[in-house]
């Protein structure tokens, strides 16, 4: 246990001693009247309590299970905090499961998870693919309590969800953009504090219709990367915050057997397909995205049908509100979406391909109010063609790339606007200038990862993007970056992973808010799952 006491306090100097250098601390070059980011100081103790919150939540059940003799078989937990506590405790014991592989239509698993994060290739819903069974800690003290507890496990209803925070160095002063998730520089943050709601559809039986649901709710920096306009937009595109919340999912699904090998339907607000690094923190290779992540879609609200033909072959067809929009969004517009996905028999390569959005590919505009006639503001409203390659060479390596082609109409420098306060991290100061005609966005993305064991896995990221006329990043520039990262697993409730990476830009200095034209960011992040 020494080298974990040690780990712990490592992790709490690197947090706990840099919190000296707040937001309030950076200098804003344009902003409120003193100059400064006047932060809210409750953002700051937020941040302060959540990861000391975070490393006693992770001491506690570390000590008491190795230094505690093991309980009597048997013997009960009565109250919630004891079954809470205890499922850590459980999980830190990392006792090989003997039961029995559930059954599945789909074809074999592809990936051992862990160490990966999944075990299938990406897609979005998955038919004949078993419903999970892992139930994390505060699930378990749920569904052992009385009355409420038999209710939500007959159901299959599940209540989890994650802490995800980080700290970085790099080379910028001011601004990590156009990376995103760790824009603050030199400093730690918390990323994502997630509550979600759950029942899958089991879509592995053909016998009767069956219904699934998820609502997940996201607090933290990253909301800024998962906003979509009419969601409590207006933390973000009208006062440009730091922290904000975000109600990321929230959609039902239903499933119809009969329908060739099975039907889901799919109406609500969901997570894009088919992209490597649209997941949540946990699901991510990297605690950084890419920069071609950073200026693609998140979600979708609307209507989408999946059909799987067979074991290989995967059709879906959708109508939504536009990239990132609600329907009640001034900015909404009907949106077609269509996809089709492919795996071998050996379930060693998968290829994903989606026509995301396709619409008249204008930029929309429009006035909000505050004064006489409103602010002149807009959404990006672009189409694109995605698709995705997946290959596993054998058990330990595997590799997924990605490229996009997006194009738009009569947009503006920089896509959506903010009419916030200008950030000393960036955003806010409202919509940038026109680019007549038609704008064009492109790149490739690869990841490679490497699995040591069940607890270790390094990922190496690398990619080229092209923003041709400045409709996304606001610079007409090519953009490459390297990153490599290390990721180790504690328990299945606890990882860290530590990166580094170079980023560069050729046409323009886009990096630090224009200032240079690369960037040398590295750091960590901590996932603790609840």
């Amino acid at each position: 246990m020494d080298w974990l006491d040690g780990l712990y306090l490592g992790l709490s100097v690197l947090f706990f001693g840099q919190s000296a250098r707040t937001s309030t601390d950076v200098l804003s070059g344009v902003g409120d009247a003193t100059g400064c980011r006047n932060e809210p100081p409750t953002m700051r103790h937020l941040l302060i309590t959540a990861l000391g919150t975070m490393s006693v939540l992770v001491a506690i059940p570390l000590h008491v299970a190795f230094a505690q003799q093991p309980a009597e078989p048997g013997a009960e937990r009565t109250n919630f905090f004891s079954r809470f506590f205890g499922a850590y405790i459980d999980e830190f014991k990392d006792t090989p499961s003997n039961a029995p592989e559930p059954p599945r239509r789909a074809l074999p698993v592809p990936l051992d998870s862990p160490p990966f994060p999944g075990s299938e290739w990406q897609g979005f819903p998955l038919i004949g693919i078993p419903y999970s069974t892992k139930d994390y800690p505060l699930t378990k003290a749920l569904y052992g309590t009385p009355g409420i507890g038999d209710f939500l496990k007959d159901h299959r209803i599940k209540v989890y969800g994650w802490i995800n925070a980080s700290g970085n160095w790099s080379t910028s002063d001011d601004s990590n953009m156009p990376t995103s998730y760790w824009i603050f520089p030199n400093q730690p943050v918390l990323n994502q504090a997630i509550v979600r709601f759950e029942r899958e559809v089991d879509s592995v039986q053909q016998n009767h219709i069956d219904w699934g649901v998820r609502s997940t709710w996201l607090y933290g920096t990253d909301y800024r990367y998962v906003t979509a306009g009419g969601w409590f937009s207006e933390q973000l595109l009208e006062h440009n915050r730091k922290y904000g919340f975000d109600p990321t999912e929230q959609y039902i699904n239903v499933y119809v057997p009969g329908v060739a090998q099975g039907l889901i339907l799919t109406v609500g607000r969901w997570i894009a397909t088919p992209d490597i690094e649209t997941q949540f923190s946990p699901d991510n290779y990297l605690g950084t995205h890419s920069i071609l992540f950073t200026f693609d879609t998140y979600t979708q609200t609307g209507i989408m049908g999946t059909v799987m033909l067979n074991k290989q072959w995967t059709i879906q067809g959708g109508v939504h509100a536009g990239t990132d929009m609600a329907p009640w969004y001034k900015g909404a517009t009907p949106t077609g979406m269509l996809g089709v996905r492919w795996v071998s028999l050996a379930n060693n390569d998968a290829i994903y391909l989606v026509l995301n959005s396709i619409n008249d590919a204008k930029f929309q505009k429009f006035k909000e109010g505050g004064q006489p006639g409103g602010f002149q503001m807009g959404h990006d409203n672009f189409n694109y063609l995605v698709g995705t390659w997946q290959h596993k060479f054998n058990a330990a390596w595997h590799t997924k790339t990605e490229g996009y082609f997006m194009w738009q109409r009569d947009a503006v420098v920089g896509g959506t606007p903010s009419r916030g306060p200008v950030r000393s991290f960036g955003g806010g100061g409202g919509i940038g200038a026109d680019i007549p005609g038609l704008s064009k966005t492109y790149g490739i993305l690869n990841y490679t990862m490497y699995a040591l064991n069940r607890r270790n896995f390094f990922t190496l990221r690398n990619e080229w993007w092209r923003d041709e006329q400045g409709e996304r990043s606001g610079f007409r520039t090519s953009y490459t970056s390297h990153t490599v990262g290390w990721t180790h697993q504690l328990s299945d409730v606890l990882a860290i992973r530590p990166e580094v990476g170079y980023y560069h830009s050729y046409d323009a200095k886009a990096f630090d808010l224009g200032r240079r034209n690369y960037m040398w960011l590295g750091g960590l992040d901590i996932i603790l799952r609840f």
